[in-house]
């Protein structure tokens, strides 16, 4: 199907699932479709772990350009496009993504359109040559993502590899170009298992928000990262919107079905888990507890 964006029509192809625990959405790299080797590994991966799969061949590509041109216009077309996704699977977290350029604008875009997680393959962290020039580093962008980040790169990738500390998880794969074309089971499976640590999937750790919401304690926490789940209520105590790197008192307990998927980092901590969720939401509040 095709959405309108502020720079023409983008094309999209979507995999549904019954019930689906996220939506996934992948783009392309400059120049590049949506059907290459690590997308596709991405999409299987999606799959498999309970996600709606949507990949965009973004609007300069329809037009048969092969470079994006500005970023602030691709920027914009694509929060067209997941705004208009978001409105047709509501209610479920947004993990964004995409290859090269793709996981540039994921990362960039991350905190406009509400992203719970971002998958970034073969994440181009300076143009080849260039590892030497610290002005012509890509790592900021990764930073700014403010939420989880999952980098998938290949050793010989002449793009670099970026450094571990600005991602929640580091894949390396030996012998893998840019391309990521070789290691599609291994790209797969890093992906799966990293979504079930967020939350998702059928081996997902965490606490279900039925008993998360109930959650009572004192103490200053951080909020590493906030995802959505489509209802507009934040936590009890907090200031709406919540964003990630948030420092905030939780003296009382998250405000029920509220829809916020939260990962913390306590400072200090008192206090345990409680019931106190009436109603129904079968997505995951995981709380990691220092």
């Amino acid at each position: 199907m095709q959405i309108e964006t502020v720079a023409g029509p983008a094309q999209v192809e979507v995999d549904e699932v019954a019930a689906p625990k996220f939506l996934l959405v992948l783009t392309h790299g400059a120049g590049g479709g949506v059907a290459s080797a690590d997308l596709m590994a991405a999409r299987q991966a999606g799959l498999d772990t309970g996600g709606t799969v949507v990949r965009v061949l973004q609007p300069y590509r329809v037009a048969g350009a092969r470079a994006p041109g500005s970023a602030q216009r691709q920027d914009a077309a694509w929060l067209d496009i997941i705004t208009a996704l978001r409105a047709r699977y509501s209610g479920i977290p947004l993990v964004q993504g995409g290859r090269s350029n793709g996981a540039r604008l994921a990362c960039r875009t991350a905190q406009a359109t509400g992203a719970a997680a971002v998958i970034a393959l073969a994440f181009p962290l300076h143009p080849p040559g260039k590892a030497d020039v610290p002005e012509k580093s890509r790592a900021g962008e990764l930073r700014s993502a403010g939420v989880p980040v999952l980098v998938i790169n290949g050793d010989r990738d002449p793009f670099g590899v970026p450094d571990a500390a600005d991602a929640d998880r580091l894949v390396v794969l030996r012998g893998e170009t840019h391309s990521l074309s070789k290691q599609r089971a291994a790209i797969g499976n890093a992906i799966a298992s990293w979504l079930s640590a967020l939350g998702w999937g059928d081996s997902a750790p965490g606490v279900n928000c039925r008993q998360a919401a109930g959650t009572r304690g004192v103490g200053l926490v951080n909020l590493m990262s906030v995802g959505r789940c489509g209802a507009t209520a934040a936590p009890v105590g907090s200031s709406s919107p919540v964003s990630s790197n948030t420092t905030m008192p939780l003296q009382s307990r998250l405000q029920p079905c509220s829809g916020w998927l939260i990962r913390v980092r306590a400072a200090s901590w008192s206090g345990s888990l409680a019931a106190g969720h009436g109603g129904v939401c079968g997505h995951i509040a995981r709380l990691l507890i220092n």
